[in-house]
């Protein structure tokens, strides 16, 4: 039977986002921001791009959100109000195009083993 739920998580290596001298130069504090980003961002795959409402949505300080969001916003991009992580939308296109090829073998797995039955 098929779950029709989005996917809980996402795959990240530790490496990857190490290796990044944009991120190796953050503060702690951007660092915090950008994974509280990213986080909200596999939720609800977007944010305001308002910023007295993304600090709202994130549950922190206007101030701080102001102060680090420069060092942040290479990582997302904006599309019209919204700031949206590009990297886990293409993510998110990786599990649905698995999950849609997955679907096709089993039924193509299922034609050819009720086929051998008649």
């Amino acid at each position: 039977m098929s779950q029709n739920r989005k996917a809980p998580a996402y795959q990240e290596y530790a490496a990857t986002i190490m290796a990044q001298l944009s991120f190796r130069t953050m503060s702690l504090q951007d660092r915090g921001l950008l994974y509280t980003m990213r986080l909200e961002c596999w939720v609800n795959m977007r944010l305001p791009n308002n910023h007295n409402d993304l600090a709202k949505v994130l549950g922190v300080p206007a101030a701080e959100v102001m102060a680090s969001l420069p060092a942040v916003i290479p990582f997302f991009e904006i599309v019209g109000d919204f700031i949206i992580s590009p990297e886990l939308e293409d993510y998110r296109i990786h599990l649905a195009d698995r999950k849609l090829k997955q679907s096709q073998g089993g039924k193509n797995g299922s034609t050819i083993t009720n086929s051998k039955r008649s």
